[in-house]
């Protein structure tokens, strides 16, 4: 169990600049999205506005976080040896001006500390990582991008890079380090990612998270930033689920890959294979008639795990759109609601006001019933390598069965009753 200490900080201004390919990129002011923790009268809510571009968290002084950590430790089970603080942020963690003070006031605490996402960017001095490691941080995650210095400082605008490397270096000699790396054709894959693996290797890395590019709306820019850099085609979903299980049988590290794959867990969706449909006989009979709504890479997986349920009033529409959690207004628009039946089960976490989805998914004149499924259904590589097969199979069960729940909830069949 982790428990977050959130240090707050905004991306581009708490970071020491926006790396090239960063998400957040190209931000542009946008409307509200919408989502499920809107109000019923309102498009738009934290969440789906600020909360979503992640613009108005400025860092938090240091004892702001500690108070937030005792609060939650006072709810929590001390005596779990799984227990750990993951300091993280909006901006970069190393960007933290109070970061040494922070882990040396949370040592007191006797909990080990992870060093949630960092790029190293705010490390001038390699050096901090020792004294971080004597604060009791035993895990970081750390965006390497590559080994090669001169590339750290193109493509990440790092102003020093050789310290970040040193820090990386130390971390992974003494800690669990996690490594991730955004991957961009041509610029840091091929014989260079293959020497950035190489030297993970060498240093001792516990992991690899290997990250495919996104470039355009579809595969996930809902910010009006795409795309984020011009001339770069990112791999298609195959081609990157390719690249990574090919490093997973090169190097002895635990190599995963987001949005896809796992080729030790089988995640995301390991369900969905054949060898683990044993399982499929714990989730709950089916009910209910619904068509479930998905992204492009889920849908595929959802609907074979549905078909070896025996679902037979049960069917799976894609959206254009790679990421379920990313799906829009715009991507339920472009649906041909030929393909839904009255009753369909969205995202829990897709960004549309429950309005707008009953709108548009009866604008044909069927009166649809919108029903929101769990908020994920698997999970990813930046999860699942800290996992095994069982963990993810549970886990995957739990939320299959939630999603059953709901299709039987709101996708329940007419009943025709006969006066005789």
């Amino acid at each position: 169990m982790q428990i977050v200490a959130d240090v707050g900080g905004i991306p581009g201004k708490d970071c020491r600049g926006f790396c090239k390919y960063c998400y957040f990129r190209k931000v542009k002011p946008i409307e509200p999205l919408g989502c499920k923790d809107c109000f019923s009268g309102k498009v738009g809510c934290p969440q789906c506005n600020e909360g979503v571009t992640e613009t108005k968290n400025e860092f938090k002084m240091p004892f702001f976080v500690v108070n937030e950590v005792q609060t939650t430790l006072m709810m929590t089970n001390l005596n779990d040896k799984n227990l750990k603080v993951n300091i993280s942020g909006g901006g970069d963690v190393s960007c933290y001006p109070h970061l040494e003070e922070l882990t040396g006031t949370l040592y007191q605490f006797e909990i080990p500390m992870h060093l949630g996402y960092t790029s190293g960017k705010g490390i001038d001095d390699g050096n901090i990582a020792t004294r971080l490691i004597n604060h009791g941080v035993d895990e970081v995650t750390f965006t390497l991008f590559s080994d090669n210095p001169d590339l750290r400082a193109k493509w990440m605008l790092d102003p020093n890079p050789e310290e970040s490397l040193k820090a990386a270096k130390l971390f992974a000699e003494s800690t669990e380090l996690h490594a991730a790396t955004i991957v961009l054709p041509g610029i840091n894959d091929g014989d260079i990612l293959h020497q950035t693996c190489s030297t993970l290797e060498d240093w001792g890395a516990k992991a690899l998270i290997l990250m495919r590019f996104a470039n355009t709306t579809n595969q996930g820019l809902i910010l009006g930033n795409g795309p984020i850099i011009k001339d770069i085609t990112p791999h298609t979903v195959e081609e990157f689920q390719k690249l990574v299980e090919d490093i997973n049988k090169q190097y002895n590290l635990r190599v995963t890959g987001t949005p896809v794959c796992d080729p030790e867990t089988g995640a995301p969706f390991a369900l969905a294979d054949l060898d683990n449909e044993i399982y499929l006989q714990f989730i709950q009979e089916i009910t209910g008639e619904a068509t479930i709504i998905s992204s492009r890479i889920a849908a595929p997986y959802i609907e074979k795990i549905f078909n070896s349920l025996g679902a037979d009033d049960v069917n799976v529409v894609a959206t254009k759109k790679d990421i379920a959690c990313l799906i829009t207004k715009e991507d339920f628009e472009d649906l041909d609601l030929g393909d839904i039946k009255e009753t369909a089960i969205i995202p829990g976490r897709c960004f549309i006001h429950q309005n707008d989805a009953e709108r548009i998914l009866s604008a044909d004149g069927i009166e649809r019933i919108v029903g929101r499924g769990p908020e994920k259904l698997s999970v990813d590589g930046e999860m699942s390598g800290t996992l095994s097969q069982e963990n993810v199979i549970e886990k995957e069960l739990e939320l299959f069965r939630d999603l059953v729940e709901a299709i039987n909830f709101f996708g329940m069949k007419k009943v025709c009753i006969f006066h005789f």
